[in-house]
């Protein structure tokens, strides 16, 4: 297995594995800050107590997405040198900002957050959770920033050497890069997934309390209807912005959407595929079941606009950028997207239902519930991972979007081997792994323990 590859690989798992945790981190910082905000301007004590324990539990998952985050940034000068050297004028900016700026604020907040409950009036500190969400979702918007001129590569120029080779990207303007159209449909989007997530989050627990019938049911009923109104506002979000967002990858990146539907030839009009089993060898499906029309319609606003298969474009792309296989996974990039969009509309139709069923005053949780619910924490975690394999899969064989190939991105052997890569890949693997299961043995811990999560903190 050779060295890129095994870069990849590296790279994959260690991304899913610190995703885990942002979405949670992203969602349940604004629903704190509203909590807290209903708790200043209420006086209800119920609101303290919710924002106490959600924030035990916030805090539980924000250490351990900083410990696998830090990690993420110096691969790009380990394995992938020559990314590094090709756009590291360009991809550095944002990154810097990323850390200097919004991390830095929100871990700095995030402390005297933590210690301040007895030093700063209640409107200070709940201002202080506010500072805590929108430097949490700030450092998510610098890091989008740079993963959308890896997607659609703009304010910037081609420096090349005295032979006319092309040597590295340079910025040329900054406004560009930071207003990308890309970024702007990008970071939504994996707010409001935030927002889904948190939401879930809090359902899911609070469900398993007022099961089990734990002390202090008010607070557990009352997280159940907020938690059910933050996850159906962020799920009612996330569909029509996904839809915005696939419309203009159409305009950028059609291979990706192209592959997304397993549409391997151009049609006019295009039929929405439902189920199709992709036959990379020849360049077909061998099943192929279509709803008429209806991709057309989603991807152009058209019901009659024909949408670019994959053959075609591989021979369009081949003509722009040379010999060259531009045909991502299909397989994978089909599936991916098609549990997202399912898991969406699950969710969907549970938060419906829990919005409406939690308004009753007295809550009768059945057996089915409970487990569903319980499950459901982690569909948002299933929709934003596939959603992330699907829109950085369907990339490829990019790393740069029409600048930089993948194959020509990573370090070379004579820098890093593939025995080193392989030795990496399996200890970070492994490490994180650990972390993932410690993870999950805290939150399991402090939600089992509820609100009385509080009174252990302080003995």
């Amino acid at each position: 297995m050779g060295a890129l590859l095994l870069a990849r690989w590296q790279y994959a798992i260690l991304t899913v594995y610190h995703f885990f945790f942002v979405p949670l981190t992203l969602g349940l910082s604004i629903l704190l800050a509203i909590m807290e905000t209903k708790y200043v301007t209420s006086g209800d004590e119920t609101y303290k107590k919710m924002v106490k324990f959600w924030g035990k539990l916030f805090l539980i998952n924000f250490a351990m997405g900083v410990v696998t985050g830090i990690v993420q940034e110096f691969q790009f000068g380990l394995n992938w040198s020559e990314y590094s050297r090709f756009v590291g004028d360009i991809f550095g900016a944002p990154l810097a900002i990323e850390a200097l700026l919004a991390f830095f604020l929100e871990s700095t907040f995030l402390g005297v957050w933590i210690f301040g409950w007895d030093k700063l009036s209640k409107k200070a500190h709940a201002t202080v959770m506010w500072l805590v969400a929108i430097g949490s979702n700030l450092s998510a918007l610098w890091i989008l920033i740079a993963n959308s001129f890896m997607q659609e590569p703009r304010g910037f120029e081609l420096i090349r050497d005295a032979a006319g080779n092309v040597i590295k990207a340079q910025m040329t303007d900054f406004g560009a890069l930071v207003f990308n159209p890309h970024a702007w449909l990008q970071f939504p989007h994996v707010v409001t997934s935030g927002i889904t997530t948190a939401g879930f989050f809090v359902m899911g627990i609070s469900i398993y309390h007022l099961f089990k019938k734990s002390k202090e049911q008010q607070v557990y009923h009352t997280s159940l209807k907020w938690g059910a109104v933050y996850g159906l506002i962020g799920i009612l979000l996330v569909i029509p912005i996904g839809h915005v967002q696939m419309q203009h990858m159409e305009k950028i990146q059609p291979m990706k959407v192209a592959a997304a539907e397993s549409l391997w030839d151009t049609e006019g009009p295009a039929g929405l595929s439902l189920f199709a089993i992709p036959d990379y060898d020849q360049k077909k499906n061998s099943i192929d079941i279509r709803v008429p029309y209806l991709l057309s319609f989603l991807a152009f606003d058209s019901f009659t606009h024909p949408v670019p298969g994959i053959n075609q474009l591989q021979k369009e792309y081949e003509a722009k950028y040379g010999p060259g296989d531009y045909v991502p996974a299909v397989a994978l990039t089909y599936w991916t997207f098609r549990i997202m969009v399912g898991v969406g509309f699950l969710m969907l139709i549970m938060a419906i239902v829990m919005v409406i069923r939690s308004r009753k005053e007295s809550l009768t949780i059945s057996p089915f519930t409970y487990k569903l619910f319980l499950w459901g924490i982690f569909f948002p975690v299933i929709g934003t991972s596939t959603g992330w394999i699907m829109t950085e899969v369907g990339r490829q064989p990019w790393v740069v979007y029409g600048l930089l190939k993948t194959a020509n991105a990573v370090s070379p052997t004579a820098a890093v081997s593939a025995g080193e890569v392989a030795f990496s890949l399996i200890v970070f693997a492994l490490l994180y792994g650990a972390l993932m299961v410690a993870d999950i043995f805290l939150l399991k811990k402090y939600a089992r323990l509820g609100v009385q999560a509080i009174e252990v903190e302080n003995e």
